[in-house]
């Protein structure tokens, strides 16, 4: 017997659309001609968002590789898009921050973006959007949460043999943040 399994869990549904807002925002961006490739931005971007990163930490947020990141900051840093500066608390790492120089192709890049995000999200409202938002913060703060403290190997409300608890089942409802 062949095991079947949904295709439009949260789960599946979410590494779908990341997957195809990953590409978009890589044609759009090579479309563009900024003078910068989609991995660069996405550096940029996460610069620009949290100014006086660590490289380490820019790799871990993009999901690539350090040395994939080193690349894309020595090109950024040759534009005078990026400046690598020592971090005070550990002399063995830098931070990155954006520069002036950047402020351009940023300002291109929010303007692709928005324009995509536009057409991904047509046909919902303000307020579906706002939830929407929020329920995606709350999947990752759960997401930081996990990373931090791992589950151990059975899951919560699960028998030994594995078979789930109904007596101990959370249902959505129960799931609530202040």
């Amino acid at each position: 017997m062949t095991v079947r399994l949904e295709a439009d869990t949260v789960g599946m549904l979410l590494t779908d659309v990341s997957r195809l807002l990953r590409s978009a925002f890589d044609r759009r961006i090579n479309a563009a001609n900024l003078g910068v490739t989609p991995g660069e931005a996405r550096a940029l971007i996460q610069v620009a968002v949290n100014q006086r990163i660590k490289q380490a930490d820019i790799a871990i947020r993009m999901g690539i590789e350090p040395m994939t990141l080193s690349t894309y900051l020595d090109r950024l840093e040759a534009l005078g898009f990026v400046e690598r500066i020592p971090d005070p608390s550990d002399r063995r790492a830098k931070n990155v921050v954006a520069t002036p120089a950047a402020d351009g192709v940023l300002l291109d890049i929010r303007t692709h973006v928005r324009a995509l995000m536009d057409e991904v999200t047509a046909g919902h409202d303000a307020a579906e959007l706002e939830i929407l938002r929020c329920s995606l913060k709350v999947m990752r703060d759960n997401l930081h949460d996990l990373d931090r403290n791992p589950a151990p190997s059975a899951a919560p409300g699960a028998t030994p043999a594995g078979e789930a608890d109904p007596a101990n089942a959370v249902q959505p409802a129960d799931r609530t943040r202040p």
